[in-house]
């Protein structure tokens, strides 16, 4: 079962009723990658932000997508061969 909550000072609030008695133990996991401080997070994201922004390569294979999605891939139908 996967609950969540919010975390006040040493209180879990969970955002939802749990169908477990009161006084129950639990166990709490935490994913690694919320131990990471928000500082630190916006630090790595602002490395990333932008990598492609003046990359030829990148707008070269973008310009390629579009052309192929604008393609026209139609097929002849002989509506005479339908009868």
């Amino acid at each position: 079962m996967k609950i969540r909550g919010i975390l006040r000072g040493k209180t879990i609030e969970l955002l939802e009723a749990i169908p477990v008695p009161d006084g129950l133990e639990i166990f709490i996991e935490i994913p690694d990658n919320l131990l990471i401080e928000r500082d630190e997070r916006w630090e790595q994201l602002q490395a990333v932000i932008g990598a492609w922004k003046d990359d030829d390569e990148i707008t070269g294979i973008f310009n390629e997508i579009d052309r192929e999605r604008h393609a026209d891939l139609g097929e002849f139908i002989n509506f005479d061969d339908l009868n």
